[in-house]
């Protein structure tokens, strides 16, 4: 119900005397909160949501319906996604009481280092371009590892092929255009940029997202890519072999080889997704899980933990105090990221320590309440993107994050496959002496993670977020709105959001923040010394949302869909 059905509903029944204008319980949110007995799916694309609520229907699982949802989006969302992107899993598994974590994020060539950038006058990684491309695509495997899983595991009763179904079609027959899909395609085709925006001096990228005549396909047009079609319906034939073995792999490399790219063969068939352990900490009686390094999701958890040493409540949501402190607590944690982060094979990271109770009270006492802190630095620890979230009747859960990093990622399309490649390597070091610094067969600092709120070792929030430095914070907001001030699921969503740092593709390090935030905070956060920068009341600048919550008296599932995106919460 939109907000002038729900205005005329009230007026009507007004008029019948049945009850008066005062007593109606009016939601701050623009959309109503889904709600369904059995499953729960929140994508950012409304094509994605069907998909995967039709394997639902048809008795799939979570799994088998999260696999469905992310190989549609990585077809009808190509500027935010692709199979040539990595995939990080949180999965709760309800029939044997696990929560499984899954790393599906690409390693380096093998015959990538710092010395061959170096030779060829670089002293950072491009952006964009065949040399962005420095690292192995591991969505496919993600969904692969997460599929034999569930056969094993889970009571799997859909077929590989039947999951793969919906994308192909997309791939094959056309989808409509969404107004998201022309605006970032119109702003990376710049010809005055020739480092980051101007993607249209790539072959492939013209060939795949422009038209013959070089114009871009405008929001409700038809937009087919009949070369992915090709390769998704190998991958459905061959599995996860089907792409990192054989002929897509050969196409590839081939490619990148023709163009002085870095990746071989032999990085494609040795590639593997990983289970890992899950990381987290407690937040007011809740257990928050996230995803372990090399993602940040410790400092998603680092927020919480230190802001367990403050009374949101009294704050007030929406009070310049509120807005403060959790910037302020996001700053201390970014310090111990930025100190830490990389591929735990190659550096140990103290990360119990990191969310240690004691090292979360002492980040805290560094937070001036009055006073915005201008450079933190680390504490010694002593030791373009989708999220997907799926429950399903069982109590199975989902939360996915798929991403190619920079909208339109390396901007590279590899010949006759249809397939985008990520940028998500771009963001090793060059420098021998940083944490992140690029070695052989190495993973990246990723932006990436999945999260969910455990209640009474429950799932009782599966929730996750789009938008780089964005996604720790956004995650804080909708924990915080949810636990601590009672809001829906679709408030906690669409609650005006900031942002400190940067966005994918962006240096900036301001305080942007949305529109909705009344004047007299913005004018606070500015005394308190945050660069504040107001952009539009919604914008998806501070990602795509989503959060369904498990109500854990009746198992009702509640859904939340950000309207900063193109997607729906649907369930049944």
């Amino acid at each position: 119900m939109n907000k002038w059905e729900k205005l005329g509903r009230i007026l009507f029944l007004s008029l019948f005397g049945m009850f008066s204008l005062s007593t109606l319980p009016l939601s701050a949110a623009s959309r109503p909160t889904t709600m369904a007995p059995n499953a729960m799916v929140v994508t950012p694309h409304y094509l994605a949501t069907q998909a995967a609520l039709k394997i639902l229907e048809d008795g799939g699982n979570a799994a088998e319906a999260a696999i469905a949802a992310a190989s549609v989006i990585s077809v009808v969302y190509p500027h935010m996604n692709a199979i040539g992107g990595d995939n990080f899993w949180l999965l709760y598994d309800a029939k044997n009481k696990q929560l499984k974590a899954l790393n599906a994020s690409g390693r380096s060539g093998e015959k990538v280092n710092i010395e061959f950038y170096k030779d060829l006058g670089f002293s950072k990684i491009p952006s964009r371009g065949y040399l962005a491309a420095n690292t192995v695509p591991g969505v496919i495997s993600g969904w692969w590892e997460v599929y034999n899983y569930s056969q094993i595991n889970m009571n799997s009763n859909i077929s590989w092929a039947t999951l793969l179904q919906k994308s192909i079609n997309y791939a094959e027959n056309g989808f409509s255009v969404t107004p998201s899909q022309e605006y970032y395609t119109k702003v990376n085709i710049d010809k005055n940029d020739n480092e980051f925006r101007n993607l249209g001096r790539f072959d492939g990228f013209n060939k795949t997202f422009l038209k013959p005549d070089g114009s871009i396909y405008e929001s409700g047009e038809l937009f087919k890519q009949k070369d992915l079609a090709k390769t998704l319906k190998i991958i459905a034939q061959k599995g996860a072999d089907g792409f990192y073995k054989g002929e897509v792999a050969e196409k590839i490399v081939t490619d990148l080889k023709a163009n002085g790219g870095v990746l071989t063969l032999e990085d494609f068939a040795r590639h593997r997704a990983d289970w890992v352990e899950a990381i987290s900490t407690d937040y007011r009686g809740y257990k928050a899980y996230n995803f372990p390094p090399n993602t940040q999701g410790m400092a998603s958890l680092s927020i919480l933990n230190i802001l367990n040493n403050f009374d949101l409540k009294s704050m007030g949501e929406g009070s310049a105090d509120y807005y403060h402190v959790i910037i302020e607590a996001t700053k201390q944690a970014f310090a111990d990221r930025d100190k830490w982060l990389t591929d735990p094979t190659f550096v140990k990271i103290p990360v119990d320590s990191l969310l240690s109770k004691e090292h979360g009270a002492k980040l805290a006492a560094r937070i001036d309440l009055q006073k915005a802190a201008i450079e933190v630095n680390p504490l010694d620890p002593k030791g373009d993107t989708i999220w997907i979230g799926v429950v399903d009747k069982d109590g199975n859960a989902v939360s996915l994050i798929q991403s190619i990093y920079h909208d339109y990622g390396s901007g590279i399309v590899a010949k006759d496959t249809g397939v985008l490649l990520q940028n998500r390597g771009s963001f090793f070091s060059l420098d021998p002496n940083h944490i992140n610094h690029l070695e052989p067969q190495k993973r990246t600092f990723h932006t990436l993670n999945p999260a969910m709120l455990f209640k009474n070792n429950h799932p009782y929030l599966v929730y996750g977020t789009m938008g780089g430095e964005g996604q720790p914070q956004t995650q804080a907001a909708i924990v915080t709105r949810i636990v601590d001030f009672n809001f829906s699921v679709q408030e906690a969503v669409e609650a005006p959001r900031w942002l400190h740092g940067r966005t994918w593709g962006a240096s900036s390090n301001d305080l942007k923040i949305e529109g909705r935030v009344p004047q007299n905070v913005i004018d606070e956060l500015l005394k308190r010394g945050h660069p504040v920068r107001v952009l539009a009341d919604y914008t998806d600048t501070m990602g795509h949302a989503g959060a369904i919550l498990i109500n854990p008296t009746n198992n009702i599932k509640y859904g939340g869909a950000d309207p900063r995106g193109d997607g729906t919460a649907v369930g049944y």
